[in-house]
């Protein structure tokens, strides 16, 4: 029986290319497993020995995380199509809030990018989360200097959702709640919070 040949017997032209090639794939087996995967899961798919993939990404972690970095567009662009015409600042954090806790259940590797392999350390609250938080709401149809915020009270409100969304990665709750019982409590509890900036 012939030998399979790896990367579907059209090598990478360059490390470059065996790096896009080697996310690409993490990306698709997690979009449709629904699940975090491993370094061997990758090199099965590619036809390649782990020892390849290891070459690129030193642990699975750090593909997953590369994985959540690709991913990153598209789920700001699904989260963008969510929040349209949402014009109200607590409105709109809130549903950002529960879009993304929703699909971080359903993307790990994008919990990965915003919460780190351990969601109990600060990762969540790093420069590059942040970073990510502030991309994502200026995406939004907020109005935010009209609504009080200049730009250092914008990154503190991402810091403050970002630290929110934290503690339901590390405790969703029991029984977790459903999408109306967590719009309900974020509203009562987050949104005076966010409301205070324009009173201030």
């Amino acid at each position: 029986m012939a030998r399979r040949r790896g990367w579907g017997g059209s090598p990478p032209a360059d490390d470059a290319e065996a790096s896009r090639r080697i996310v690409a794939t993490a990306v698709d087996l997690i979009s449709r497993t629904g699940s975090q995967i491993g370094i061997a899961d990758v090199a099965e798919s590619l036809g390649v020995i782990r020892q390849t993939v290891y070459r690129y990404f030193p642990s699975a972690d750090a593909l997953m995380r590369a994985a959540g970095i690709a991913s990153v567009d598209a789920f700001l662009d699904r989260l963008a199509r969510h929040v349209h015409g949402l014009t109200d600042p607590v409105e709109a954090m809130t549903e950002a809030v529960i879009f993304t806790l929703d699909e971080v259940r359903r993307t790990p590797h994008l919990g990965l990018l915003l919460s780190g392999p351990d969601p109990h350390t600060d990762s969540l609250t790093s420069a590059e989360a942040r970073e990510f938080g502030v991309t994502m709401i200026r995406r939004f149809d907020v109005d935010w200097a009209q609504h009080g915020y200049d730009e250092e009270s914008l990154r503190d409100l991402v810091e403050f959702v970002l630290r929110t969304m934290q503690s339901f990665f590390v405790s969703p709750g029991s029984p977790a709640r459903d999408d109306a019982g967590m719009r309900a409590y974020l509203t009562r509890w987050m949104g005076p919070a966010i409301a205070a900036q324009e009173r201030g």
